[in-house]
């Protein structure tokens, strides 16, 4: 492991928040951006090493998280490579390092056929976007991608600081530390319905799932880790959802997140799902800190 991998995995410590309600809106007022401020300063203080901005996101809507808080990591989770430009991503990361230096982490990723008109070979449309970053001078050890099959997780090990795949369970989080090997970081994402009634829980997150189960990206992942064609359709299967989601009691809750560092992640990026996507569920994250703590 080298003095950068080392260092990234110290100051995103093992827990995380991932939200799409932290990223900033080019038309939001000024009470919007304060009260976001004020939610990631309030998570600095809860012991979160990093945030995670869901959505489409770059650095300019990570700027405003990074100023309001002195030692979070902010995460794109992620920017879609087809829709923003090498150049401009390796500028933007330039400002943000010059104004915070360590503070940002760039994460990338190929998005999903149905949502980019002109989708194909994914794989290497990603090595070529790193390689204009490299000759933009954005060092590998400053982004991550959004892997999840055996070729983009080589990428993220070769090319990249390690990976943050999204929607898996512990058992793809054992695979991938066994592909990247014991250096890169490994930071999945989980997602955590903070309910005890299995109806209501299990609710919440098939109404979240469901928008998933439409990306094949996802389905595949899902069938090559065992799954069946009727577990991934109508919104879900009771076992998948179980398997993506965290629900129950404080206990039950720790005891699945704990099951992601037992398979080899450093770090686990929380989404706390509650039925408001674009919400900040700012109790839940309480709950969580103190849970974890």
């Amino acid at each position: 492991m080298n003095d950068a991998t080392t260092a990234l995995k110290e100051s995103v410590g093992r827990y995380g928040i991932w939200s799409v309600g932290l990223r900033s809106a080019d038309t939001e007022d000024a009470g919007r951006r304060d009260e976001r401020a004020e939610a990631a300063a309030e998570l600095e203080k809860l012991g979160y090493g990093a945030l995670w901005l869901g959505g489409n996101t770059d650095a300019t809507h990570a700027a405003p998280l990074v100023a309001a808080t002195s030692r979070l990591v902010v995460g794109t989770s992620i920017q879609s490579v087809w829709d923003h430009e090498a150049s401009a991503t390796a500028a933007r990361f330039a400002e943000l390092e010059v104004a915070h230096p360590g503070r940002f982490m760039l994460g990338l990723g190929v998005s999903h056929g149905p949502r980019v008109q002109g989708y194909g070979r994914p794989y290497a449309t990603m090595v070529g976007y790193l390689d204009e970053l490299d000759r933009a001078g954005l060092p590998a050890h400053r982004r991550v991608l959004a892997a999840l099959g055996p070729k983009m997780l080589e990428l993220s090990r070769d090319r990249a600081a390690g990976a943050i795949p999204y929607l898996v369970t512990p058992e793809h989080t054992a695979q991938a530390r066994e592909r990247l090997g014991d250096g890169p970081l490994l930071a999945p994402e989980f997602k955590v319905v903070l309910e005890s009634d299995p109806a209501q829980a299990r609710g919440t997150a098939r109404a979240y799932l469901a928008r998933y189960l439409e990306l094949p990206n996802y389905t595949q992942n899902f069938l090559r880790l065992g799954f069946t064609e009727e577990d991934v359709a109508g919104g879900g299967s009771d076992r998948l959802v179980d398997a993506v989601f965290a629900w129950g009691d404080d206990d039950t809750i720790r005891r699945r997140i704990a099951e992601f560092h037992e398979a080899g992640a450093d770090h686990v990026a929380l989404q706390v799902v509650d039925g408001d996507p674009a919400g900040l569920p700012r109790e839940g994250w309480r709950r969580l800190a103190a849970l974890l703590g």
